[in-house]
């Protein structure tokens, strides 16, 4: 039986879910605050981190993630 795993983290809506055995997977954002399509190395960045096993619900993690985001709102146009 196939194990999907879920991760629904406190920040931008961010929702990642991924099947075990396949590796496959996508990522869900709250679409009002990661608009445009600069979000979207974040958002493959956190799925593939997600996927090889990195603890995407740690402190150090979520921080680097509003970080990051934060950076990128900030140097649109």
């Amino acid at each position: 039986m196939k194990t999907m795993n879920e991760v629904k983290l406190p920040c931008y809506g961010i929702v990642v879910s991924w099947d075990s055995e396949t590796l496959v997977g996508k990522i869900t954002t709250d679409p009002l605050e990661m608009m445009g399509s600069e979000f979207d190395g974040i958002e493959s960045m956190i799925l593939a981190h997600a996927i090889a096993g990195i603890d995407i619900e740690s402190p150090a993690y979520l921080e680097g993630i509003e970080t990051a985001i934060d950076a990128v709102g900030n140097n649109s146009d």
